[in-house]
């Protein structure tokens, strides 16, 4: 029996959309928590094409913000999935700009969440393997290893801080 192979292209999403006065901080940029909850939202459908399944979160592993995001900026969230597991999966996800006055492009923010298919019951569900086409996709795919240490190493140290923060309850 052969594994089931997705390329990152089926799982790709975009959404893109204005930011309104009521999502900026008091620096009139976006607030980060506003950024983060709609990142959280886009990578969960990347998630769930690939696995078409339920997703949740398991970790937000790296969020860069490269770029303030101002109110002349109209905001593109671009998400899929670089890297599987058995269950779990690795979606990138990159969120650029562009000044509506004069369409100069940025990168605002890059970022990786894992996140968890679940079957009817809420186990852990397998999901198909990933397959890289373009030198972006490929570029990904094989920094996931490393990250993906990195990943695992932040997990037991924070296994071991909750430990250690639990004797102090």
């Amino acid at each position: 029996m052969t594994e089931e192979m997705k390329f990152c292209r089926q799982s790709r999403v975009y959404r893109s959309g204005r930011v309104f006065p009521n999502d900026f901080n008091n620096h009139n940029t976006l607030f980060g928590g506003r950024l983060l909850s709609n990142m959280d939202q886009v990578a969960s459908i990347a998630a769930a094409k690939h696995s078409r399944r339920e997703c949740v979160t398991a970790s937000v592993d790296a969020v860069e913000f490269l770029h303030p995001i101002r109110p002349e900026e109209y905001v593109t969230f671009e998400a899929f999935v670089v890297w599987t597991g058995t269950s779990s999966m690795v979606v990138f996800l990159k969120v650029y700009t562009e000044n509506l006055r004069n369409g100069e492009q940025k990168i605002a923010s890059i970022a990786y969440f894992t996140f968890i298919a679940l079957d009817e019951n809420g186990r852990p569900y397998k999901i198909p393997g990933i397959v890289p086409e373009t030198e972006e996709e490929r570029y990904l795919y094989e920094t996931a290893k490393q990250r993906n240490n990195y990943v695992a190493e932040k997990k037991q140290l924070n296994k071991e801080l909750v430990s250690f923060l639990k004797k102090k309850l």
